[in-house]
């Protein structure tokens, strides 16, 4: 290009032309097993087959069983071991020793487009792109096959032995376990895995190919097409550009590939990354691979300057309160829609059975696993990954809780200490975990020994129950049995709850047809089965083919 030095002058200039009659077919090829001097030009090729989609080759090359470097008896037992000693058509040997061999190709590269083929004649320069640059390497996939043979022949030893025992087999105790609905994560995680892969490589056809070799007349004619055809015409003006475009062509500059991260917990931020989110996210992402933290440590890990008020709020969204540290809540770790990936348990009882062990910790040092498998009825690896989230094994005493009591915390955070305990209160009541057989409590009995305000007592409406029963305080109001339920929570529901309401203020005890027949009154004829299922689940009981408030009908 004209750089204006008089020392390097233009020694020839050379027409440059685009050939575009192979684009999308022209592959090369490469051998990095053999060197160049010892090419496969002279070699027979007995068959080529192309799956065009993967850009993946088969070759079948024939070998030279005469060569003094060939060793026979080889040759013969590897066919013997591939094929067994039948005479079948499909026998990959047919002349019952190793007499070919397979080239299956990799790509050495997945973005070709800066790459083409140059052919230079009488000064010009004709160049076609590539669609693929394949390395062919020995394919073993007979190994594969004489192996399965083996185990043909040992599974049917095996059954020949087992059929002269007339002893009957022992009865195996099986276990049934039903499919649920894949959520999207899991889909996203099975269409990555190699199993998946491999059977959408599998699902695509052979094309099979005629080989002709170099100096076939098939080859010279095909070779014609490497020089562009149409010289004059507009085809060639994506190469008429100035001296900085075409050297922009000839060498573009590259382009970051996007990789996909991982999905799950091994797709770990950097700091620099986390800091970018918002601030609850930063926490629940802290929190979810750490499990366990003292408040302390997660404000040295978060930016300088961040408000500890701020923190206080987000930490409590996805932690809870044990021995004054933070521990992650089971609902961050196991959301709706997935299964344990040891046991298949659904998330719902992981769940139940996670907030049964850190309530146990709130009052506990150490843990005896035994003792806890025995009353949340969970597999062993589930809850032994329980105890390891927030916990460490200790010789003859159990499993201890991670981290030494936060008293400091719990000293300057009064009021956050408060809520957490009536918190754990709830769940205590929800899931009655006071009994040896962690069940749910369908009445959600709270022990009122602290003062509540109304609007945590509407937390604890909307995040454990509708309605729930207060127990009397004193013998003087034995027959006063209050129920207290949540009459707005924001969402659309709270009208169908509100008539239900004022349903139950005027009798005790309804039918269905009753409550059915006023929600379609009220609301519209909206009002679905569904939802009448579903209000009466929240809120009522049935007994006797009436149904009763909760916590109205004696236990």
């Amino acid at each position: 290009m004209a750089s204006g030095d008089d020392d390097d002058p233009i020694i020839q200039e050379i027409d440059v032309y685009l050939a575009r009659s192979l684009v999308e077919k022209l592959y090369l090829f490469q051998y990095p097993v053999r060197p160049a001097s010892m090419s496969y030009e002279n070699v027979t090729h007995l068959a080529a087959r192309i799956k065009p989609k993967q850009q993946k080759v088969e070759l079948e090359v024939a070998m030279d069983t005469m060569s003094p470097n060939y060793c026979g008896s080889k040759g013969e037992q590897i066919a013997l071991n591939v094929d067994g000693t039948s005479s079948e058509d499909s026998n990959v040997y047919s002349t019952k020793m190793m007499d070919k061999q397979t080239f299956s190709s990799i790509q050495a590269t997945t973005n070709t487009s800066r790459y083409a083929a140059a052919v230079f004649h009488k000064g010009e320069l004709h160049l076609t792109p590539l669609q693929g640059i394949l390395q062919m390497r020995p394919s073993f996939t007979y190994l594969d096959k004489a192996d399965t043979k083996h185990r043909e022949r040992e599974a049917a030893n095996e059954a020949g032995d087992s059929s002269q025992d007339e002893a009957e087999d022992d009865v195996k105790q099986i276990t049934v376990r039903f499919s649920r609905p894949e959520s999207e994560q899991a889909r996203q995680r099975r269409i990555q895995s190699y199993e998946f892969l491999q059977k959408k490589q599998a699902e695509e056809p052979w094309v099979h190919l005629h080989y002709h070799g170099v100096k076939d007349g098939r080859s010279e004619h095909e070779r014609q097409y490497l020089y562009c055809q149409a010289m004059d015409t507009a085809e060639n003006t994506e190469l008429v550009k100035t001296p900085r475009e075409y050297l922009s062509m000839l060498m573009p500059p590259l382009a970051e590939e996007k990789v996909a991260k991982p999905m799950g917990p091994s797709n770990v931020l950097s700091m620099a990354q986390l800091r970018t989110l918002p601030l609850g996210e930063q926490v629940k992402t802290l929190m979810k691979n750490v499990k366990v933290m003292p408040f302390a440590n997660l404000m040295g890990l978060l930016a300088s300057g961040t408000d500890s008020t701020a923190v206080l709020r987000c930490i409590q969204q996805v932690a809870l309160l044990v021995q004054g540290n933070w521990v992650v809540k089971s609902d961050v770790l196991y959301p709706k829609n997935i299964c344990s990936s040891q046991s298949g348990v659904p998330a719902e009882v992981l769940c139940r059975g996670r907030d049964f062990v850190m309530w146990r910790f709130t009052s506990e040092r150490t843990l005896m696993r035994k003792e806890v498998t025995a009353i949340i009825k969970l597999p062993p690896e589930d809850v032994k990954d329980f105890l390891e989230q927030m916990s460490v094994p200790r010789l003859n005493r159990g499993w201890e809780f991670l981290l030494p009591t936060d008293y400091d915390f719990v000293r300057k955070h009064p009021d956050v200490a408060q809520r957490q305990h009536m918190l754990w209160l709830g769940i205590q009541s929800k899931y009655d975990m006071t009994s040896q057989n962690l069940t749910l409590n369908p009445y959600f009995l709270y022990s009122m020994k602290h003062k509540r305000t109304f609007d945590h007592l509407k937390k604890v409406c909307r995040r454990y129950s509708t309605v729930y029963r207060f127990p009397p305080q004193s013998n003087a109001a034995t027959d006063e049995q209050k129920v207290f339920g949540l009459w707005e929570s924001g969402e659309t529901f709270d009208k169908h709850r509100q008539v239900l309401f004022e349903i139950f203020m005027k009798n005790y005890r309804v039918r269905r047809n009753v409550i059915q027949s006023r929600l379609t009154q009220e609301l519209g004829d909206a009002v679905t089965k569904t939802d009448v299922d579903r209000l009466l689940k929240e809120c009522c009981m049935s007994l006797g083919g009436m149904w009763y408030l909760k916590g109205t009908v004696p236990s």
